[in-house]
């Protein structure tokens, strides 16, 4: 399953780890995705979505997916 919110489409992020020695060795950031179901009223159903915590944070001020997904300009 890939790593990556659906709303959001934030993904994990590459990086380096420096040491003191100025030795650097790649790792990797990923992003908190946490499953959630959410209702949405216009569908008369609820949607099972890996959403990022940042995106369910969001979700949860605006109370709807479909307005939440018209204001962050994703077409539907």
């Amino acid at each position: 399953m890939s790593r990556v919110c659906a709303v959001t489409g934030s993904r994990p992020n590459v990086k380096n780890l420096v040491s003191h020695a100025n030795n650097r060795v790649k790792s990797i950031q990923l992003p908190n995705l946490q499953t959630h179901r959410v209702y949405v009223p216009e569908l008369k159903r609820s949607v099972s979505l890996r959403l990022s915590t940042r995106a369910l944070r969001s979700l949860k001020k605006r109370d709807n997916l479909l307005h939440f997904l018209k204001e962050q300009g994703i077409k539907i």
